[in-house]
């Protein structure tokens, strides 16, 4: 089972460059049963190896734009170094529910601006490039949280908001989450907060996976691509949004239980 999640994970991410943490952290969780520290840690590490997979492939087409990855990386490094403090020092709610009820929704909203051309604006990191850095803290505090948004958030911002093609903003992203993951993994690595076992039970699937969806990503025409991509951001926001209520009725069902076994002893 963790050989498929790795490999299906890493077909959106050769695709669109979406998935590395918004699927693989509830998965991990859901389906293996990990701690979310040790969800967090190893879908970091896991997503860092896909992108440094997939990235050549764009690179080989000039598919990046070097000036707006400078500036997404000068808001987004900082944000990730304060999301993996807040993480550490909230290791007991790490990936909190809310926080991944938040995520999920601002995820869906944000990529349904993708199908509402009125609310798009394609020249605005081009005309107001200065504002990128700001956009980007935030990305990367939830990525440091909760290793998810880095790549699906990036992707919508340039998306709607610059004057790439989807190939372009893909290859952008797809670096720009590869530095993130990188940086991230060393902190998770030195705080232990990996399950080795199952990383690479996720690459065994992850790496072919991955390097067909480079390869498929090539024949799918541009304006496919980005509908494409919406939707999978789209699906991935709803997804987190049903993980974060079903983990937050079960912390409520807990507490309510807790309660009630408490009354009798009261009364004694």
């Amino acid at each position: 089972m963790q050989i498929l999640i790795g490999f299906f994970i890493a077909l959106a991410v050769g695709l669109t460059g979406i998935g590395g943490g918004s699927f693989t952290v509830p998965a991990l969780v859901l389906l293996v049963g990990l701690p979310a520290g040790a969800a967090v840690g190893t879908a970091f590490v896991y997503a860092g190896v896909l992108r440094l997979i997939a990235a050549p492939f764009y690179l080989a087409g000039k598919h990046m734009h070097w000036r707006y990855l400078w500036l997404l990386l000068q808001g987004a490094i900082p944000g990730l170094l304060l999301g993996t403090y807040l993480l550490r020092l909230l290791s007991g709610n790490a990936n909190s529910p809310i926080v991944v009820i938040l995520l999920g929704l601002l995820l869906a909203a944000s990529s349904s601006v993708s199908f509402a051309p009125k609310v798009q604006y394609p020249g605005f990191a081009q005309r107001k490039s200065k504002w990128l850095p700001w956009l980007a803290l935030p990305i990367g505090i939830e990525a440091g949280f909760s290793s998810a948004g880095a790549g699906a958030l990036g992707t919508v911002l340039l998306l709607n908001y610059s004057e790439m093609t989807p190939p372009q903003v893909v290859g952008t992203d797809l670096l720009f989450g590869l530095v993130l993951a990188v940086i991230g993994s060393a902190f998770h690595w030195e705080f232990g907060s990996i399950s080795g076992v199952v990383l690479l039970r996720l690459l065994e699937g992850g790496i072919p996976g991955v390097m067909l969806g480079c390869l498929f990503s090539r024949w799918i025409p541009a304006k496919k691509l980005k509908y494409a991509i919406a939707l999978i951001a789209i699906f991935a926001g709803l997804q987190l949004v049903w993980t974060g209520s079903r983990r937050l009725l079960g912390e409520h069902s807990n507490a309510s239980a807790a309660e009630i076994t408490r009354l009798p002893a009261a009364k004694k």
